[in-house]
């Protein structure tokens, strides 16, 4: 909201202001914040001057230009040129003198031109900042203006002028008008404020305009304008011009002057804070209608734009004799069939009160803006109606010559106030000052509300244009602001006694920390897919991965669907990685998964719950809302592509195979102290022979590793022998941490022992592991395999798995024990796999 200083001097007192930037942090202490300043552009000698004598001169390129010789309060006139012509001998006009600088950095210097030293310039409108209007040079009679040769010409024009741009928060309508702000003030300095909005106002009669609200589809339950006033100016002389005063202070607060009857309307919203719109009563129809706009329906806004038009749509239309012209999307903008011309000498002055809801939907479904829509939307005083439309009345008999008729209509109901009870003590609890009964009375009457006392509660009857203070703890809010924030003490809280990460929040930094330190790089993908990728995939029809939640209003059309794995997306950030040229890539993500448990409809919802907005569920309907949303389980996933280990002057590098995610996820597993058994699987995307299951102890699956299979690869234009894995955080969580923190260091030394098994080329080397563990018992302190080989040296259709097994017991172990522990192992593995011991 721009504030012309000028004008707000107008309504209060500002004559102890020195310094304007102090004033706008005042305003700023209330939550009038500034945005910005705009101060003189014009500096330099900018005077009155007088034309003494004006000659005519024709040059050779085919121009006519005013050699004039003018009287700048000097001891003698100076010579300018001048290409304008709407001027004669005699007028009074403005001249920037040598050194004054205009508005975009134009200094004004003498100068050669046609023939002779131009020692100035005489001035436009636009050449000064107050307007677009070039055609001319400004003559003071014609402005309604007069003054001296020398007189100070900026400070005449008002071109020394201040004004401040603050912000105004969506909930403080009031606001957005020179009252609102004159109001704000007079309660930061403790002045009195005489409202401009308190006039008398004309009484409804019978022979009023006929005004019908016909609104039978309110949004949300309230009606899309409850009240109206309409007041009819007749003889307005359409050759009056605006009264520079008001122009200037229109351009001022950031609107272009157009013409007298819509600057009114203009000044009068920028003043009070109530949009008016003003009709040409010749072109009116019987009655004005306002109602719900009809399918198919269109209108030509006053922007020379034809637009379809919603059943939500609020119009204002009149009708006659039966037929209904549309003449206006309410509270945003008029339609151009009865637009003010030039020629118009009666106006329907319109002043309504309409539903914020219903005003900020057409603004935005139509995408325009306007200061009515601005203000409709942030809440209007539905008390001011009536005294605004007086308002532009007595403006237009004023400034225009016309009359006001007495026929005056009114429809809809007055607002009746909100009355509120807050204790005596509630703002001293809340606010932590000590405020007096007296003090809390003054400061909610500065605000504008009446004050009634009653024991100890205090009967606040609130101000109808403040929509925002619904409850007591509002009014707390507002005793707050205007008793002064400064007041308010800073006393930094203690921070209570915490519990520390939760497990999830531990595994989460401690799974991303080691797969940082492993090498990959962590990423973050869209969730939002589609069926083609499964397919890509290879994802079979019924697997639940394909049990994706559609999108009501994706982001992109071509992604309706949100993830079932992380996968799916995770695949983009490497092609996009190999695109930009890395040829060695490792990349991880983690996040969230919808994961419903069976097919899912077009969109999920709690079935037969419709809210109206403000709406609060009960229990019940939340936990059917909760109900009804899928599981989303946490997910980490990695893909690999090019080498695991990299060529250096240590060697030329490793492929990454599908044994290096297979590592990864054991690790993951490994420090968080979780039993996992690898099997071997067919899961897509991977290829069958080479991907592994990871099952936990209490027979949940963890998640799956492996290389892609070559046709996945070929489908996503990915590296052949790209690998990855996805595990599920979730289940990991679910089986407990089996690692004993609290047990002992053994201080006593490991016996080795290495043994290679001669089995079916069928048996799982996990399977052959689980049997040497459970002959070997509990001194086993760990197994791994070190070597598998087929050859000559084999049976056919044999291989030969060869383990390292580590014993520790709570004793210095001998070599007998060790070889006995190895021989009891080996014993079980023979008789459950039938191995022999590879000699």
């Amino acid at each position: 909201m721009r504030v012309p200083l000028e004008w707000l001097g107008d309504l209060v007192d500002l004559s102890d202001v020195d310094d304007y930037h102090a004033l706008a942090a005042d305003l700023a202490g209330i939550g009038l914040e500034e945005e910005e300043y705009y101060g003189p552009e014009v500096t330099g000698p900018v005077v009155v001057a007088r034309v003494l004598e004006l000659e005519k001169e024709k040059h050779s390129n085919g121009k006519t230009v005013n050699w004039c010789r003018v009287d700048t309060g000097e001891d003698e006139p100076r010579g300018i040129v001048c290409g304008a012509h709407n001027f004669v001998a005699g007028d009074l006009v403005v001249a920037a003198l040598p050194g004054a600088v205009l508005p975009g950095d134009f200094a004004i210097a003498a100068r050669k031109t046609y023939g002779h030293v131009s020692d100035g310039m005489i001035c436009s409108a636009k050449e000064l900042g107050l307007g677009d209007d070039h055609s001319g040079i400004i003559v003071l009679s014609d402005w309604g203006l007069d003054g001296t040769p020398g007189d100070d010409a900026l400070a005449l024009l008002g071109l020394d002028r201040t004004t401040l741009d603050v912000n105004i928060t969506p909930d403080r309508g009031y606001q957005l008008s020179m009252r609102g702000i004159a109001r704000e003030y007079a309660m930061l300095r403790k002045q009195p404020f005489a409202d401009p909005a308190h006039r008398e106002v004309n009484a409804p009669t019978e022979d009023g305009y006929p005004v019908v609200l016909a609104d039978d589809a309110p949004i949300h339950g309230v009606p899309g304008c409850d009240r109206l006033t309409a007041l009819t100016v007749r003889g307005i002389d359409p050759t009056r011009q605006t009264p520079f005063w008001m122009r200037r202070r229109l351009l001022e607060a950031g609107m272009r002057p157009i013409s007298l009857t819509v600057d009114v309307t203009n000044y009068v919203m920028l003043e009070l804070g109530q949009p008016l719109h003003a009709y040409d009563l010749e072109k009116f129809g019987d009655r004005m209608v306002v109602r719900r706009a009809k399918a198919g329906e269109t209108l030509t806004t006053l922007d020379d734009v034809t637009r379809k038009l919603h059943p939500e749509d609020l119009l204002i239309t009149d009708e006659t004799a039966g037929t209904s012209h549309i003449i206006g999307l309410a509270g945003v903008m008029g339609g151009a069939e009865l637009e003010v011309t030039d020629s118009t000498a009666a106006v329907l002055i319109e002043s309504a009160h309409f539903d914020p809801i219903s005003i900020a939907r057409t603004a935005r479904r139509h995408k325009l803006p306007s200061e009515a829509s601005k203000r409709f939307e942030r809440g209007v005083d539905p008390a001011l109606g009536p005294a605004a439309a007086r308002r532009c009345a007595e403006l237009l008999v004023e400034l225009g010559g016309g009359t006001l008729d007495a026929a005056t209509t009114e429809v809809g109901e007055a607002p009746v106030p909100r009355i509120l009870e807050l204790p005596v003590g509630l703002a001293t609890a809340k606010v932590g000052v000590e405020y007096s009964r007296g003090e809390i009375i003054g400061l909610l009457t500065a605000v504008g509300c009446s004050v009634a006392e009653d024991g100890d509660l205090l009967r606040v009857t609130v101000p109808t244009w403040r929509s925002d203070i619904t409850d007591p703890i509002d009014l707390v809010e507002e005793i707050a602001r205007a008793g002064g924030y400064e007041r308010i003490p800073s006393r930094v809280p203690q921070a209570p006694g915490g519990r520390g990460l939760t497990r999830a929040q531990k595994a989460r930094r401690r799974v991303s920390n080691l797969l940082a330190a492993t090498g990959y790089t962590e990423v973050l993908t869209y969730p939002f897919t589609d069926d083609a990728r499964s397919d890509a995939f290879g994802i079979a029809k019924d697997d639940p991965r394909r049990f994706n939640v559609r999108l009501a209003n994706p982001m992109a059309e071509d992604h309706p669907l949100m993830r079932t794995n992380l996968l799916v997306t995770l695949v983009d950030a490497l092609s996009r990685n190999l695109g930009r040229g890395f040829k060695d890539v490792a990349l991880f993500e983690a996040g969230l998964v919808t994961a419903p448990e069976a097919p899912v409809a077009e969109s999920i919802s709690a079935e037969g719950l419709r809210f109206e907005p403000g709406y609060h569920p009960s229990a019940e309907e939340l936990a059917r809302i909760r109900a009804s949303v899928p599981r989303q389980p946490y997910h980490y996933a990695g893909v690999i592509a090019g080498n695991a280990e990299l060529p250096g002057t240590w060697g030329k590098g490793r492929p990454a195979d599908a044994f290096d995610v297979i590592d990864t996820v054991r690790r993951i597993a490994a420090t968080s102290g979780v039993t996992v058994t690898v099997e071997a699987a067919e899961y897509a995307p991977y290829h069958p022979g080479r991907c592994a299951r990871f099952v936990l102890a209490n027979g949940t699956v963890l998640g799956h590793a492996g290389e892609f299979h070559p046709k996945v690869l070929e489908t996503l234009g990915l590296p052949g022998r790209t690998v990855g894995f996805e595990i599920s955080l979730d289940a990991l969580l679910s089986q407990e941490d089996t690692r004993d923190w609290a047990g002992a260091l053994s201080t006593y030394p490991v016996s080795r022992q290495d043994v290679a098994l001669v089995v079916d080329a069928g048996v799982p080397a996990a399977e052959l592991a689980a049997a040497l563990r459970e002959g070997a018992g509990d001194e086993l302190e760990n197994l791994e395999v070190f070597d598998v080989y087929t050859g000559d040296q084999v049976p056919a259709g044999k291989k030969s798995v060869a383990f390292r097994m580590t014993f520790r017991a709570e004793r210095t172990m001998t070599a007998d024990e060790a070889s006995a522990l190895r021989e009891a192992a080996t014993a079980v593995a023979a008789a459950r796999f039938d191995a022999s011991v590879r000699g």
